[in-house]
């Protein structure tokens, strides 16, 4: 019995800090919303941002792995300890190169778009630009979908979009609307705290996952669909739109992903 209770509050000091990922993670949300709309001032929106993410690169590690199972129980603080301060985010090098998860399943590098990855190009983006960003930071990955209904042509099945690494969802968009100016329609941000790095998938015509929620590598966390502005016309095969980022100065900065996707197993 007594340890039992001696139990008790470390299950409470779990309880309070999946608590907090989640209410760090919908900040976030509402923050990535307000600059994709171009609503907040970029210096606040960069100040704010640095901010969550420091929260949740302290908080999100604890439940990435008690979703995996291999938690470790974390002393208890004592009787009216503060929360512990954020974390700075991650630097911008990564301590070891992931091994990923393709995220597409049943899919590999060969479905990406162009020569060697070369579709790829982050020349003038800036995260903090929202919808008005330049360049292609991100690798188009097709599917199988002449007829554009949304199912591979093999199958008659939807194609499932899959988590690269363990991670949690810092942020998302399950709406979408044909007349809308927005390119990402229905889109998830990952954030890997074993990484460092941010992953973000677009034009999907379902989500499975809510800012807040941890993720496991190879966990379907969406459907390949053609929403957003530029992915909606005739004219786009249907693809997901796959994107990469370190954290630099506490801010999302992309890199080439081809050699982790090229290299990434499929399921």
């Amino acid at each position: 019995m007594r340890y039992l209770l001696l139990a008790l509050p470390l299950f409470l000091v779990r309880d309070l800090n999946a608590q907090d990922l989640v209410a760090s993670c919908r900040r976030m949300d509402s923050l990535n919303t307000a600059i994709l709309l171009q609503k907040i001032p970029r210096a606040a929106a960069a100040a704010r941002f640095r901010q969550l993410m420091g929260e949740i690169a302290v908080e999100a590690p604890r439940a990435v792995a008690a979703a995996a199972g291999s938690a470790r129980p974390a002393a208890a603080p004592p009787a009216g300890a503060s929360r512990p301060a954020a974390a700075a985010p991650h630097p911008a090098a990564s301590p070891a190169a992931p091994i990923w998860d393709f995220p597409l399943r049943g899919y590999t590098y060969r479905a990406i778009g162009g020569t060697n990855g070369n579709g790829y190009s982050d020349k003038g983006y800036r995260y903090l630009d929202g919808n008005a960003h330049l360049a292609h930071p991100a690798h188009d990955i097709f599917i199988t979908d002449k007829d554009q209904d949304q199912m591979d042509d093999r199958t008659g099945k939807p194609v499932d979009v899959l988590a690269v690494e363990d991670g949690v969802v810092i942020a998302c968009c399950d709406t979408w609307d044909v007349h809308s100016p927005l390119r990402g329609g229905r889109y998830i941000w990952l954030y890997h705290p074993k990484s460092g790095l941010l992953t973000y998938y677009a034009h999907n015509r379902m989500i499975l996952v809510a800012p807040g929620g941890v993720v496991r590598q190879g966990q379907k966390i969406a459907e390949v669909g053609r929403t957003g502005f530029n992915a909606y016309p005739h004219r786009s095969p249907t693809h997901l739109h796959f994107s990469s980022f370190r954290l630099v100065d506490g801010l999302p900065v992309p890199f080439n992903g081809y050699d982790l996707l090229k290299k990434a197993k499929t399921i």
